[in-house]
């Protein structure tokens, strides 16, 4: 069991979070948990890095414009 203070600070570290679900056809998400363990990263960071780094692309491709 958890003490109501681990619970406070377990709600307040919610609350600072977003949820976005995906979800890709078996076969999809197969290939993305591998390749996210093949670069060692777990899937939450693998997938958040890729958008990182697709979000600084496409900024830099507007701003070229």
């Amino acid at each position: 069991m958890s003490t109501p203070a681990q619970r406070a600070a377990n709600a307040r570290h919610l609350a600072k979070l977003d949820l976005i679900k995906i979800q890709p056809p078996k076969a999809e998400g197969e290939a993305i948990r591998a390749a996210a363990a093949a670069a060692g990263q777990s899937l939450q960071g693998y997938i958040l890095q890729a958008v990182r780094d697709r979000m600084q692309q496409e900024q830099q491709t507007s701003q070229e414009q």
